[in-house]
């Protein structure tokens, strides 16, 4: 019997839009799902962009305005990859239109933002799920049934720091269409927003949620030319966070992020302190796990590193033969499997709901930036 069709409707062709499009692509090649993607529609304004883009991902038609999109009958999902200014407008006005939703991170720019978007889906009913995707790579889902099977025992400290460098030129222009990260108007926040976001789900999905937080942000720059009115405009956003974390279980966090740190592109590495255990992970070498037990024998006791690319390991029974890795772009996949087969009431996590509690975390660590003071972040 065929399987009912998934329709989804995309928003965005950037870096996101193609992640997401190749994870719509390649789930149902290597996962059993209860429903069928189809690529229905894509939606930007660049209307030649947006016809190539669809062109090259099997999109069957194309939209320039994203109210279009949403009105239209044949689109089940919508699915935003487009800039963080963009996600609040397209959820609500998606759910009030019946449709379901998957949202780029952070969800909102800001806590009250994703404030009314969860209000909205929870009123609609609708399913719906934040990308991110770092839950999915097997390594850190694999530390969480670690931790959930109690094999850390009492967790005492929690580490993560997330480093790049792409912005230290003082001649790199802020806004528009590639660099919109650098404008606070469209993007919200600097790394907090942008690369702390991830480690604090990841955290708290590992390790429950955060009390409270102090922070450091820094801007280095403070002045750049903004591509879209070639006038030299102040810069709002953070170009480093560091900053520290209680959480409710009673451990202690570090966390630190900075597009300054010559000579990483994308180090996100965290690391989890036990009673009985620790963990680390690197992004860098996402497929394994290092593990100390201090259970093990003492004449043999140390640290291990875990493959995780066995048959047993999450999500590497789909894949290929033990010993053979994936990679990042796996981890959009195992979240679009993971929505589709939620569809029919099981659910999937990160929600809206989840992704607020996030936002709530990062505007406290961004007030207590402003504040020198430790802020409430639940």
């Amino acid at each position: 019997m065929a399987k009912k069709k998934l329709r989804i409707g995309m928003v965005g062709y950037g870096f996101m839009g193609r992640t997401h499009s190749n994870a719509f692509t390649q789930a149902p090649k290597f996962f059993n799902l209860e429903y069928e993607p189809q690529l229905t529609a894509v939606c930007a304004r660049n209307q030649v962009r947006a016809e190539e883009f669809a062109s090259n991902w099997g999109y069957s038609s194309v939209e320039s305005d994203w109210r279009a999109l949403v009105e239209r009958d044949d689109i089940d999902l919508i699915d935003i990859a487009a800039p963080n200014n963009m996600h609040h407008d397209i959820a609500i006005a998606a759910v009030q239109a019946g449709k379901m939703v998957m949202c780029e991170k952070p969800l909102g720019r800001t806590a009250a933002e994703s404030s009314e978007m969860v209000a909205a889906v929870e009123k609609a009913g609708v399913p719906n799920m934040v990308w991110y995707n770092y839950r999915r790579i097997p390594a850190i889902s694999m530390a969480k049934a670690m931790i959930d099977e109690g094999k850390l025992g009492r967790i005492y400290h929690y580490r993560a720091k997330f480093l790049q460098d792409w912005t230290i030129a003082t001649d790199l222009p802020q806004g528009g269409e590639g660099l919109w990260r650098l404008d606070k108007d469209v993007a919200g926040s600097g790394v907090t927003g942008d690369l702390l976001a991830h480690c604090i789900d990841t955290a708290m999905w590992l390790n429950g949620g955060i009390d409270s937080v102090t922070a450091m942000t820094k801007t280095f720059v403070k002045e750049r030319e903004h591509t879209l009115t070639g006038k030299v405009e102040p810069v709002e956003i953070d170009d480093a966070c560091a900053f520290l974390a209680r959480f409710g279980n009673g451990s202690l966090a570090t966390f630190e992020s900075t597009r300054y740190a010559r000579g990483h592109k994308a180090l996100y590495t965290l690391e989890i302190n036990g009673e009985h255990g620790s963990l680390e992970w690197d992004l860098h070498d996402l497929q394994r796990l290092e593990y100390f037990d201090h259970g093990d024998q003492g004449t043999t006791r140390g640290w291990r590193s875990i493959h995780v690319t066995d048959g047993d390991h999450p999500y590497m029974g789909n894949w290929w033969v033990p010993g053979l890795g994936i990679g990042y772009a796996e981890s959009f996949v195992h979240q679009a499997a993971d929505f589709i087969n939620g569809l029919d009431g099981k659910g999937a996590a990160p929600t809206f709901a989840d992704a607020h509690q996030t936002d709530l975390v990062t505007d406290a660590v961004l007030k207590s930036g402003e504040t020198g003071l430790w802020e409430a972040a639940n």
